[in-house]
């Protein structure tokens, strides 16, 4: 049984890890930290992580990136594996992800749902067999209520073809210049309205054809279930970052 903790118990992503946790027999949430008290929880609750003392496996954080130092220096005090699910960090924070993952072991994906990481490797695979020869377009959308953007999967989707392509420059607003699209160029567009779950589709344009990969997530179910993956998959590894690729491994 793997025992975990909820930061960001009391959002909409810590009542879909609440719920999909209650379905399984190999895990359990030991406590919950947020601002607010979850509703109808039966696990200690605490409105900071320094603050808690519990007896657990493994932390999840759904929080909020101004969060992460506190959560970092809990998971290292407590010896305590992190499933990181919070996007919109910065360059500096994502180096204290890394930093933290010398002391434990750090699982860290732009989203945690196995289709959009198939998704990710087709793309990969694309760029490499087109090489320049094909504009690439992603094209990312949310509900309005997200505050980062582009999402941090389209980064990750970006970052992906870059590994494959020898020189490549995000492009996030083309209507501030006016000139020819680049080779080297990666647009991505993002797109905020109602209740959209996360709808991500990459575009492949070349000279009379178009390949388009693309993926719809239809509640926030298949994140939770793949963080929940994420925090068995860490139980007893060494220190070092892992992503979704290391867990898809491990159960072929």
């Amino acid at each position: 049984m793997t025992k975990i903790i909820i930061t960001g118990c009391s959002g909409k992503m810590g009542a879909s890890i609440i719920n999909a946790a209650a379905l399984r027999d190999d895990i359990t949430i030991a406590a919950g930290v947020d601002i607010a008290a979850p509703k109808n929880a039966d696990f200690i609750y605490a409105q900071k992580l320094s603050e808690l003392e519990c007896d657990a496996d493994a932390i999840v954080d759904f929080s909020n990136p101004a969060l992460l130092d506190e959560l970092l220096e809990y998971a290292q005090a407590k010896k305590l594996p992190a499933v990181i699910c919070t996007t919109g960090f910065s360059e500096e924070q994502r180096n204290k992800i890394k930093k933290a993952s010398e002391n434990i072991p750090v699982f860290y994906s732009g989203n945690m749902s196995l289709g959009i990481n198939l998704i990710t490797e087709l793309a990969k695979k694309a760029a490499a067999v087109f090489g320049d020869s094909f504009d690439v377009e992603i094209v990312e959308q949310h509900h309005n209520q997200k505050l980062d953007a582009p999402s941090g999967t389209a980064l990750m989707i970006a970052d992906a073809i870059s590994q494959v392509r020898d020189e490549t420059e995000y492009v996030y607003d083309r209507h501030s210049y006016r000139k020819k699209r680049e080779k080297k160029e990666i647009g991505i567009h993002s797109i905020r309205g109602g209740s959209i779950v996360g709808e991500h589709e990459v575009i492949f344009a070349g000279q009379d054809e178009i390949l388009t990969i693309s993926h719809s997530a239809r509640s926030k179910t298949v994140f939770a279930v793949g963080a929940l993956n994420a925090a068995v998959f860490l139980k007893g590894k060494k220190p070092g970052m892992y992503d979704m690729s290391d867990l898809l491994r491990e159960t072929d």
